[in-house]
Parts: structure tokens; C-alpha cells; sequence
């Protein structure tokens, strides 16, 4: 079992309070950052989620390549 199985399996039920705290990492960095990489945060967020099974939508789907 890898690690983000067992991830996976301590989020369920908690999904949504998962997704907030991926946002608030996100946020946190462009804060830091200053925004200077808010476009490659908000890519990793996307990722996370994914990973995590909170987002259904690829990372870069609706973008055009």
C-alpha cells in the first residue's frame, strides 16, 4: 500500500476539509511568494487534488495547449 492510499483512505469522509486545506497551502504560498508563482501553485493545488481524489478534472483540463 503506498502512501497516498493510505491518504486516501485517512481523508474519506473528510474530503472536503482536505480540499480547503489544499487551498489554504496554495494561498499561503502565493502570500509568501508574493503571487510570483501563482500560476505553477495553482497547477500543484490542481495536482494534489487529483492525486487525492478530490478532483475529478485533470489538472490542465478547459486549458488550451
Amino acid at each position: 500500500m503506498s502512501v497516498i492510499d493510505k491518504v486516501k483512505g485517512m481523508l474519506k469522509g473528510h474530503e472536503s476539509q482536505a480540499q480547503q486545506s489544499v487551498g489554504k497551502a496554495g494561498d499561503m504560498i502565493d502570500e509568501k511568494t508574493g503571487g510570483k508563482y501563482a500560476d505553477k501553485v495553482d497547477m500543484a493545488e490542481k495536482q494534489a487534488e487529483q492525486q487525492l481524489g478530490l478532483d475529478p478534472q485533470p489538472p490542465d483540463a478547459g486549458q488550451q495547449p
